[in-house]
């Protein structure tokens, strides 16, 4: 499993927090949940905003990196703190509200997971995710191609790194047999990021963390220096010092019969 540094996912945080914001404003202001997860919590800044909105919720959130977790615990917010690995997610009383921003693409098998996670909501609970769309993106299709081309490419083969989000129509059909209500969307979103090399700082602490940890230390800077390379050309930093990054999330909002 790949390592985090929560003060290097940090680093964004402003432009990470804007879909997270985005999805918790599509949450219908009817819901009155009683018990609400956060999966895939990491800092937990979403858990203790869903805490502060529905304060007679129990709520709780759940990653699997105890760094991230031990962030979480220092925010001054009811929220109860769970170590745990959403694939095998399996709460003790149905969920009225399932909220997960940018963290089932590290999961496995869509086709089985979003039925599960739906199966586990309560009566009207709803399913709330936010996933980035990385499949067709420069910066994703270079990376790969660094990753297969050079010195370390047979120490990187294998490595998992963040999975493609499945298409729309297949979010719907796994939802639609339990949850009549279903909202799905893309946005993208255009950030101006500043910086020497603002691309290589974004995914340090998410996309780039399985392949740095399963580089040695002699070959991470080539690796990333030859990523750079390509970056400068596909990326170039505009006059006034901005590198303009497209960024394409999905949206998933559906609440169960």
């Amino acid at each position: 499993m790949a390592s985090w540094d929560p003060d290097v996912y940090a680093l964004y945080r402003r432009y990470r927090e804007r879909a997270a914001l985005d999805l918790l404003t599509a949450i219908p202001r009817d819901l009155e949940p009683r018990e609400i997860w956060d999966l895939g919590c990491g800092l937990g800044e979403q858990a203790a905003l869903l805490a502060a909105r529905h304060r007679a919720a129990r709520v709780r959130g759940m990653d699997s990196s105890p760094e991230m977790l031990a962030r979480a615990k220092a925010l001054p917010a009811p929220v109860e703190w769970v170590l745990g690995d959403i694939a095998s997610f399996a709460p003790d009383v149905p969920a009225d509200l399932i909220f997960s921003n940018a963290a089932l693409q590290w999961v496995d098998d869509h086709a089985t997971l979003i039925p599960r996670l739906a199966a586990t909501l309560a009566t009207g609970g709803m399913l709330a995710v936010q996933l980035p769309v990385a499949d067709g993106l420069a910066w994703r299709g270079t990376l790969t191609e660094i990753a297969a081309d050079g010195p370390w490419a047979a120490r990187l083969t294998g490595v998992e790194g963040v999975r493609p989000a499945n298409a729309p129509e297949d979010y719907y059909a796994w939802l639609e047999p339990t949850c009549p209500e279903v909202d799905i969307w893309t946005t993208t979103y255009l950030h101006a990021l500043h910086g020497q090399d603002p691309i290589v700082d974004w995914t340090m602490g998410t996309t780039l963390r399985p392949y740095l940890d399963a580089l040695a230390d002699d070959e991470k800077k080539p690796f990333l220096d030859a990523w750079r390379a390509r970056l400068a050309l596909d990326y170039p930093r505009r006059e006034d010092g901005a590198t303009l990054f497209p960024f394409k999330r999905l949206f998933i909002v559906a609440r169960k019969a």
